[in-house]
């Protein structure tokens, strides 16, 4: 079992920068790919990027390419995501997940609680 809190979240207007953490409880983090969803106001929960379980392959959705940045230190039991050029649409509760099989848009065995991202134009 892992537990996942999340952390960084908060207001910043169009253009700017965020960056979020999530730290994972127990000895075995580097045991789980790790990812990062979200989730608007009356939409469905979204995939947005996830990182494999030594940081060699990352994924991302296509709406945060080039924009998002996902990383892991194993050492810290921790995974952040860099997010610049924010956009208005980017607004939503971020969630930290992690599954020990799948990696990308079916993961999520594991959840923590969010972090809500508003971005302001």
């Amino acid at each position: 079992q892992v537990q996942l809190v999340e952390s960084g979240g908060g207001l910043v207007q169009a253009g700017g920068s965020l960056r979020l953490s999530c730290a994972a409880s127990g000895r075995t983090f580097s045991s789980y790919n790790m990812g990062w969803f979200r989730q608007a106001p009356g939409k469905e929960r979204e995939f947005v990027a996830a990182i494999s379980r030594d940081g060699g392959t990352t994924y991302y959705a296509d709406p945060v390419k080039g924009r998002f940045t996902i990383s892991r230190d194993n050492a810290k039991n921790t995974v952040f995501l860099q997010m610049n050029s924010l956009k208005p649409e980017d607004t939503a509760v971020y969630y930290c997940a992690a599954d020990r099989v799948s990696f990308g848009r079916r993961m999520g065995n594991y959840w923590g609680q969010g972090t809500q991202v508003t971005v302001s134009s």
